[in-house]
């Protein structure tokens, strides 16, 4: 799919994907992973070839389709309201408001929340039909083929994973030749497909940022909970995880990241006394700010982020 490349801020994109999943339990990798490989986290992206728009590419039927089931969930009953079904298709009979709808594609916040409810449609349907948790390449392999798609392949899979991709989605291998065939030709089993899908996602999730593979078990994390308690690694390897990251500053023995148009040492002074606040503390002579005393350590936002990691540092200098 050709994307043309607008500019976007990284760093707002990722705390709207972070909303989304705690919004909804869809695993933060996994929608970090579909989106990179969706637009580049682009939140204005747009495909050359088709009505696909957004952060996750949403075409127009799919997009009012999503919106119609879950946008009054999320106060978007004005968006909901005007749509309707008619002759098999969405539709919203006012110009303007149709416009207006669509629009909201370019809305990262808006964007990802939908992008995560559709995924957790997806995954209850799956589930479902499988007997098993879906996995992170399960959702992207119904975004890929259509949930009904995703589960012949699934299912096929799991009882033979050597049967041919091509075989099975003959019209879908015509379109998608460099998927379902390798270099020299050869079709690609069931199992290969799922496994190169599976790669890609993390390959896409780890380039942005990802700690946790967004092809595993859907744990609905939002990202900001340690590697070491998420997935049971080690404490260092936890911590060289967040170093890498980008936009971090040291504070002494801990690690801030600061927010968009933020300044080293606001970022240290809002930490210090969100900490000392958690912990039932007031540092000397600091006065928590405002928005210390009203944080809710349960929605991710820049602020709670740097709280994370400062409390991250703090453990690790308590087991030291």
């Amino acid at each position: 799919m050709g994307v043309e490349a607008i500019s976007g801020n990284i760093g707002n994109v990722r705390s709207a994907i972070a909303k989304a999943s705690q919004a909804t339990g869809i695993d933060f990798d996994y929608l970090l992973g579909q989106a990179q490989l969706e637009s580049g986290l682009n939140p204005t992206a747009r495909a050359g070839t088709s009505s696909a728009t957004g952060l996750y590419q949403f075409i127009d039927q799919s997009w009012l389709g999503v919106i119609k089931q879950h946008g009054s969930e999320h106060g978007l009953d004005w968006a909901s309201n005007a749509i309707t079904r008619s002759g098999g298709r969405w539709v919203v009979n006012d110009p303007g408001m149709k416009s207006a709808i669509l629009g909201l594609r370019n809305n990262p916040e808006v964007s990802a929340t939908m992008a995560a409810e559709f995924a957790s449609d997806n995954k209850a349907s799956l589930e479902g039909s499988l007997g098993r948790g879906a996995t992170g390449t399960d959702l992207y392999m119904a975004h890929f083929l259509g949930l009904g798609g995703a589960r012949s392949f699934l299912r096929t899979m799991q009882a033979n994973p050597n049967v041919s991709g091509a075989a099975m989605f003959p019209a879908a291998a015509r379109a998608n030749r460099s998927i379902f065939y390798d270099a020299s030709g050869n079709a690609r089993s069931l199992g290969d497909i799922y496994q190169r899908f599976a790669a890609k996602l993390d390959k896409g999730a780890a380039k942005v940022g990802a700690v946790g593979l967004a092809s595993d078990t859907l744990d609905g994390s939002a990202g900001l909970t340690p590697a070491v308690f998420r997935k049971g690694g080690d404490f260092e390897t936890a911590k060289a995880n967040f170093a890498a990251l980008a936009g971090i500053t040291n504070l002494g023995d801990a690690t801030v990241i600061t927010g968009s148009g933020d300044s080293n040492d606001s970022a240290a002074a809002w930490a210090k006394a969100a900490l000392a606040r958690a912990t039932g503390a007031t540092a000397a002579g600091t006065t928590p700010p405002a928005s210390a005393n009203s944080v809710n350590l349960l929605r991710p936002t820049p602020d709670t982020a740097r709280l994370a990691y400062m409390m991250l540092a703090s453990m690790g200098a308590n087991r030291s």
